[in-house]
């Protein structure tokens, strides 16, 4: 037996390459006999557990993309089956949010197979299923047929004590529910792995749930889905949650929606205040008695208003004063925080419940009453006035109502506990704010249950591309009024390992970040050694795209350059199929830094010999934009294509500014060899720490060999590890999205618009300028242009959205707000302000405007907006 037991096991893990245990779930997919894809979960925690597992993941599966994945439970896992599907979906919808997860359980226990067969021994065993002749059997389909009728029935009365026993027993005695909300909370806090393989055959520990699968399909139920989602529905689960012993709501509501929705029945709310004569005497009725203060509030006018119109309401005979209790003389009818009145004071009431706070409280009525209205109520009056008082209220204490009415609580507990008892009233542990029982009226209570579940929802919805767009702007610190060398440091580290124009990154990204930049504060990192540049490629004559690292970080995050060999007609053959052609020149320049290390570009000269001339520096800046050799400044990018004066020209040689500083092979900086897993992972990290939230369209801007789909494996492993998370966080993202935890907490904190509008000047191709990548443009205002993000354009965005797009000459504008509204007027005229005086990132200390949205920009009808921005006319257009 033990050698068939490690045989078996050994079997697994040879089909799989991996076991399940407590620590480790293995979750399997293959295709069946008929090419249908099946899911294996396979998982050592027994049916108790894997049951209502399979039931959550029905009710995900079917609400996420409409499947009937058809779930089978055994006590080694749970197999899905998915028909005609060309892809499966991905991991997470298999494991089950534990947040919710007894909610969808519950859902979609009614049309399961195990309620069925629950339902059908618990009316056997109550009687309800008896037999044609004592001492004869029932044929078992007979009795499954006869059960379905009676649940039939049952369905139409909720509280139908078998439906309610059967919802128990399955939760309770068959069902290990807690100890399936561990295991997801595990297996999201990383102490728990997922193992994802795919097998071309059943496993070993998969054949078993296949064998299983035809069996227990024969007893899957074949009632209509209709019917099933309506006895689903009509569940009582207030009565379920009594009888589990759920926990209080107390943790669950969210004390704003309670708070709204109480301002809205109290007439508080500004959308319903009181308007005039007559709405105040419905707002009596509504919400019972009122002091001067608490009317004053509810009204939407001042004192004098309010006054006239209480006048002619007591001059009709509509209200009248009363007393409750004794006037303490302590200003007791200041305005009331709803459910916790001081006690006594004046009140007014409409006049057709005079009867009413007479029988129930004892109170005194003026002689004016009208006949009509002193007839004694039908009902309990004191029990009219406390119901009142709960739909017109949140959740509330004992002692609140009591001293509302003027009566001690004695007087009021027990007919509280009588309404409760008859479903007219809810008790419990309620408001998060509270600490003793309170009460609700239930209609009420779902309210506020629907309010706080919409807020949820709200939370964990997607945001929209602006919240993205102000969201990148605050990760990375634009604007921020940090400065000197941390804040600088803070910045390259966001930036490391990112192709960028070094003219834009001088000039406009760096700038944005950091408040004090200065060109010399780079130099000072590089003559330090602690910050090394790296080219990626020429940008034209003047510029290149350069990536810079931090030195002690540069063996995992810059890829392996190719170290070509030398052939015999001067082409470098590297090790792929690929070829670099190198000239005789750069061969030699090569060489020499190999022999001789870094070198400043009078010993290359010397090196090279006289005939050198000025084909060397050419050469230098062709192995630069290779990726093969870099200097330790900053100097020669910045003089980069300028021309020398003519006596250098005279002279042949190169300014001393375009040939300062040491150069070096990129190869030396390498000083160790870490592994390509110790790469991708530092890459990915990295890539995650610069934009906070990554999907297919964030790693379109790295510089990753292959992209998204190289970096899903170790994103997927740090998901499970629980260091990121995984979901739909911003509309438009097609793809998977991960995303660091502050990073979605700070995504979704920024939902709510600031007061004033923010406008920032960024250049196209800015990291934190997500548009043109990561969100779509939105439509320009005349669709006189397309906007790109290219190397010297400009982008003004506003509150995260674009306002202005400038070209690379700065001579063109696209605006995408309309004037005509005043909202839209408000941000346009932010953009432009932010424009104007952004004009050093843009290349020269003015801006040249020569057409707006395809128009001459001086008879644009943007031009007056322009011009009260900070332009003035000039000789072609508008300029600062």
């Amino acid at each position: 037996a033990a050698a068939n037991l490690v045989d078996h096991l050994e079997q697994q893990r040879e089909a799989t390459g991996t076991c399940p245990t407590d620590e480790q779930i293995v979750l399997e997919r293959f295709r069946d006999e008929l090419g249908d894809w099946r899911v294996c979960i396979l998982s050592p925690f027994g049916a108790r557990v894997h049951a209502p597992w399979a039931l959550a993941i029905a009710s995900h599966l079917t609400e996420e993309s409409g499947i009937d994945a058809q779930p089978l439970w055994t006590d080694d896992g749970i197999l899905l089956r998915f028909a005609d599907a060309d892809r499966l979906p991905p991991t997470p919808l298999f494991l089950p949010d534990p947040d919710t997860l007894e909610e969808r359980i519950v859902a979609q226990l009614g049309t399961s197979s195990l309620f069925a067969s629950q339902f059908r021994e618990n009316a056997a065993r109550a009687l309800l299923l008896p037999r044609r002749r004592p001492g004869a059997r029932t044929p078992l389909w007979a009795q499954r047929l006869r059960a379905q009728s009676l649940q039939a029935v049952a369905r139409s009365f909720p509280e139908f004590p078998i439906m309610l026993e059967t919802y128990r027993s399955c939760l309770q005695d068959v069902f290990d529910v807690p100890a399936l909300i561990d295991l997801m909370s595990g297996i999201r806090g990383g102490t728990i792995r997922v193992e994802d393989v795919e097998t071309r055959s059943p496993s070993p520990f998969a054949r078993s749930l296949v064998f299983a699968y035809t069996a227990t399909y024969l007893y899957q139920p074949d009632m209509p889905v209709a019917e099933r989602r309506s006895q689903a529905l009509s569940l009582d689960r207030q009565m379920l949650r009594e009888l589990l012993g759920a926990e209080a709501l107390r943790e669950l509501l969210d004390p704003e929606v309670i708070d709204r929705i109480e301002a809205r029945l109290q007439g508080l709310d500004p959308e319903l205040r009181a308007r005039h004569a007559d709405a105040l005497h419905d707002l009596l009725r509504r919400v019972g008695d009122l002091g001067d203060a608490e009317l004053l509030a509810r009204f939407e006018g001042d004192a004098v208003e309010l006054a006239s119109a209480l006048e002619r309401l007591r001059k009709t005979r509509r209200i009248l004063g009363i007393e409750l209790g004794e006037d303490r003389g302590d200003g007791s009818d200041v305005p009331l925080v709803p459910g916790q009145d001081r006690g006594a004071a004046r009140r007014t009431i409409a006049v057709e419940d005079a009867a009413l706070y007479r029988d129930a409280l004892g109170v005194a009525l003026p002689p004016e009453v009208p006949e009509i209205f002193l007839e004694s109520p039908a009902a309990a009056p004191l029990e009219q006035l406390l119901m009142r008082f709960a739909r017109t209220h949140g959740p509330f204490e004992t002692r609140s109502v009591a001293a509302r009415l003027g009566l001690a609580p004695e007087q009021v507990e027990p007919i509280l506990d009588s309404l409760a008892s008859r479903g007219r009233l809810v008790a419990g542990e309620l408001d998060p704010r509270g600490q003793a029982r309170e009460w609700c009226d239930p209609e009420i209570l779902r309210r506020i249950k629907r309010g706080t579940l919409s807020r949820l929802r709200e939370q964990v919805s997607p945001v929209e591309g602006e919240v993205l767009g102000r969201f990148l702007l605050e990760w990375h610190g634009i604007g921020s009024p940090r400065r000197g060398e941390a804040r600088l440091a803070e910045a390259i580290d966001q930036l490391e390992g990112l192709p960028l124009s070094f003219v834009e990154l001088e000039r406009s990204i760096l700038p944005a970040r950091v408040a004090d930049f200065e060109p010399a504060q780079l130099d000072a990192l590089g003559a330090l050694g602690q910050v090394v540049w790296i080219g990626q490629g020429a940008i034209g004559e003047k510029d290149g795209r350069i990536a810079l690292y931090r030195r002690e970080r540069i063996a995992k995050l810059l890829e392996p350059p190719v170290e070509p060999e030398a052939s015999g007609e001067g082409t470098l053959r590297s090790t792929t199929t690929s070829t670099t052609t190198l000239s005789a020149r750069e061969q030699a320049i090569l060489a020499h830094l190999e022999a001789h290390g870094a070198s400043f570009f009078g010993e290359l000269q010397q090196a090279l010999g006289p005939d050198a001339g000025e084909s060397l520096a050419p050469a230098l800046w062709q192995l630069v934009w290779r990726g093969l050799v870099t200097n330790d400044t900053f100097a020669p990018l910045r003089t980069l294509g300028t021309r020398p004066s003519a006596s250098r020209r005279r002279g042949r040689r190169a300014p001393p500014t375009a040939t300062a500083g040491r150069w070096s092979r990129v190869a030396s900086l390498r000083t160790e060899t870490p592994s390509p897993t110790e790469r991708l992972h530092a890459r990915t990290r990295l890539s995650l720490e610069r934009f906070g939230i990554l999907s297919r369209e964030t790693m379109a801007l790295e510089a990753q060999p292959g992209g998204f789909g190289a970096v899903y494996p170790v994103l997927r492993e740090m998901e499970e590890a629980g260091r990121i998370r995984r979901g739909h966080f911003v509309e438009g993202m097609t793809s998977a999205v991960f995303a660091l935890p502050g990073a979605v907490d700070r995504l979704r904190a920024l939902r709510t618009k600031p007061a004033r509008p923010r406008a920032v000047l960024l250049a196209a191709t800015d990291p934190a300028q997500p548009y043109g990548s990561l969100l779509e443009w939105p439509a320009s205002r005349r669709d006189s242009g397309r906007p790109r993000r290219a190397v010297g354009a400009a982008v003004v965005l506003v509150d995260g959205t674009p306002s202005l797009f400038v070209d690379g000459g700065g001579l063109r504008v696209l605006c995408f707000e309309d004037e005509e509204t005043q909202f839209g007027r408000a941000r346009l005229e932010a953009a432009v302000c932010a424009l104007a005086a952004g004009a050093p990132r843009l290349g020269g200390r003015q801006i040249r405007l020569e057409e707006i949205d395809g128009e001459p920009a001086r008879s644009s009808p943007l031009a007056p907006i322009f011009v009260q921005g900070g332009f003035r006319p000039g000789y072609r257009g508008l300029e600062t």
